[in-house]
């Protein structure tokens, strides 16, 4: 019997891929509450979309109290929104990163589908619900995510645009990529256009096809761009002639070229991120990307489109003099649908990769047995007070690589017929793997969430006081007090704010000191170490509560004020 013909036995039929779909997003959704938000990025933009929905300025972005121009705010007008529908807390600052994520599993299957096959569009969805990165990524409150799955909503469509039969269809999802680009640029600037623009530009040029070009809908597209993205900024510009400037120059050009933002690095920094980050498919990748530069010379290649994708992403970043983990992101989703589409042809042509895939399970099941043999390690770093926290994280990561073990030994075990079974079992594994080990994360994020801490001295501290923040800015305090602090002579990333409003802070040390003094009805948040130069100093303070990073402290009068 022919590999061809015996594949169908293993096909999952219509009512198993609706119960996974299910189980996934329940596990997708429902860890959403278990951690609590960690430094920077999950505390500050549950912070500032908090403070919008308290002051219920929508235009003008602030943290701590302090103009924010950095990034747009798509992503805080949802999680705001968030906070208003089901009230503030974690998974509700989660919400629009976890579901961005999710709906662009749903669209890359609906995409695949489309240009490809049904069961190519099942491959490329399930090969991006189990990348590591994707997973972990849809998990954590940062922009990132959210910019990603609009990036790659903006590709779809023109894929989707450019593989249609009737002209309405085309201009129409054309119109639906313009306007996907917009809500990217609204997510995090310019980039949302600028990596559209360069990968269309080196696919026209690599693939010598200039014909695509008319069929862009430019001047409606344009018109539908703008009409999404420029009333925010015109009316933040209004309000703020600074912001200009700032965003532009020193959020977009000065980030790409200068290093003054201390997020440097060596020109291979994202090839370890994307090994990892898709670990599961990594073996099928190189077959992917033949398969893409084979057809790159047809009328329109979708395969090479996607390969321009993931290769002007990479090395636009690569170049970059700003470097974070999750700006390669957007790659994974084109990855997938590449690697659907070769597993798919792969399915249907030959059993040449049955061997291998029964190498690559059995390698993954070794592999997640010899992890058990280095647990020991986890933790030998760890600060003496967070040895117990890395102790119990090994336990999380115990149970998942029995996820991993198991489910690619089901995955070995199906795999003589190499079909849908197999990869689907073998992707479970991954997302369990990774969803278990992101959610388990908690026993090391507690305690720099600032969590306990706040338990311990919030319903103590009256509504109305000054709080500072001594020489610190603290991404996850403030959200969980509900309240903002007056920074005190290290603005950190705040300074573009505190120029712009210098009666709303203290620019010395000195000054907080008379302050101080002065105002008998304040709090400050420091790290310890400051404390003690206080306590050296004998400013009046009072302790108040204490973690490992942090000391909240009062004015001693405060108490006998509110006594008398």
């Amino acid at each position: 019997m022919q590999f061809g013909q015996v594949r169908q036995s293993s096909a999952l039929n219509p009512v198993s891929i609706l119960i996974l779909v299910l189980v996934y997003a329940l596990l997708w959704f429902g860890t959403l509450n278990y951690r609590h938000l960690i430094p920077s990025d999950e505390g500050r933009y549950a912070e500032i979309a908090r403070e919008m929905l308290v002051t219920g300025d929508w235009v003008t972005p602030r943290y701590n109290g302090y103009k924010y121009f950095e990034k747009p705010p798509l992503q805080i007008w949802a999680t705001a929104t968030a906070f208003n529908l089901f009230g503030i807390g974690d998974w509700q600052a989660r919400l629009w990163t976890a579901l961005t994520g999710f709906l662009t599993i749903v669209f890359i299957g609906f995409t695949g589908a489309r240009i490809y096959s049904a069961r190519a569009g099942w491959l490329a969805a399930i090969a991006l619900a189990s990348s590591p990165m994707w997973v972990i990524g849809g998990h954590i409150n940062s922009l990132d995510m959210g910019l990603s799955a609009f990036l790659v909503a903006a590709l779809c469509s023109l894929l989707l645009a450019q593989n249609s039969q009737k002209t309405s269809d085309t201009r129409k999802w054309m119109w639906a990529c313009w306007a996907f680009m917009a809500l990217a640029t609204l997510s995090k600037g310019v980039i949302g256009v600028a990596i559209p623009g360069m990968v269309f530009i080196v696919y026209s040029i690599s693939a010598w096809d200039w014909k695509i070009w008319k069929q862009l809908h430019m001047i409606s597209g344009t018109i539908l761009f703008l009409a999404i993205t420029s009333p925010w900024f015109v009316l933040v510009a209004q309000r703020n002639p600074e912001f200009l400037e700032f965003f532009f120059i020193h959020e977009h050009l000065q980030r790409f070229t200068q290093t003054a933002h201390s997020r440097t690095g060596p020109i291979y920094y994202f090839v370890p991120l994307l090994l990892l980050g898709f670990l599961p498919w990594v073996a099928q990748t190189p077959g992917a990307l033949r398969d893409a530069w084979g057809e790159r010379n047809r009328e329109f290649s979708s395969g090479w489109l996607l390969t321009c994708w993931f290769a002007v992403i990479m090395g636009f970043f690569s170049i970059s003099q700003s470097k974070l983990p999750g700006y390669i992101i957007p790659v994974f989703p084109a990855l997938a649908m590449l690697v659907g589409h070769h597993l798919d042809r792969n399915l249907g042509s030959s059993n040449s990769l049955e061997l291998p895939w029964k190498l690559q399970t059995l390698f993954f099941v070794i592999l997640g047995g010899v992890g058990f043999f280095f647990l020991g390690e986890v933790g030998k770093q760890a600060r003496p007070d967070e040895i117990e926290s890395y102790a119990q994280y090994t336990h999380w990561i115990v149970a998942a690589l029995v996820a991993l073990v198991l489910f690619s030994l089901l995955a070995f075990m199906q795999s003589k017929r190499y079909g849908f079974r197999s990869i689907t079992s073998f992707a479970g594994g991954f997302f369990l793997c990774a969803i278990i080990a992101g959610t388990g994360h908690e026993t090391l994020g507690r305690a720099v969430s600032g969590i306990d801490l706040v338990e311990k001295v919030k319903a103590g501290i009256p509504e109305k006081v000054n709080f500072y923040s001594v020489r610190i800015l603290d991404h996850t305090v403030p959200f969980y007090l509900g309240r903002t602090m007056i920074m005190v002579e290290s603005p950190d990333e705040l300074e573009f704010g505190v120029k712009q409003e210098p009666q709303l802070w203290l620019p010395t040390f000195d000054a907080f000191i008379e302050r101080w003094k002065e105002d008998q009805t304040a709090y400050a948040l420091m790290v310890p170490e400051q404390y003690i130069q206080l306590q050296k100093l004998n400013l009046p303070m009072q302790e108040v509560g204490r973690d490992s990073r942090r000391v909240i402290v009062k004015h001693p009068e405060l108490q006998s004020s509110s006594a008398k």
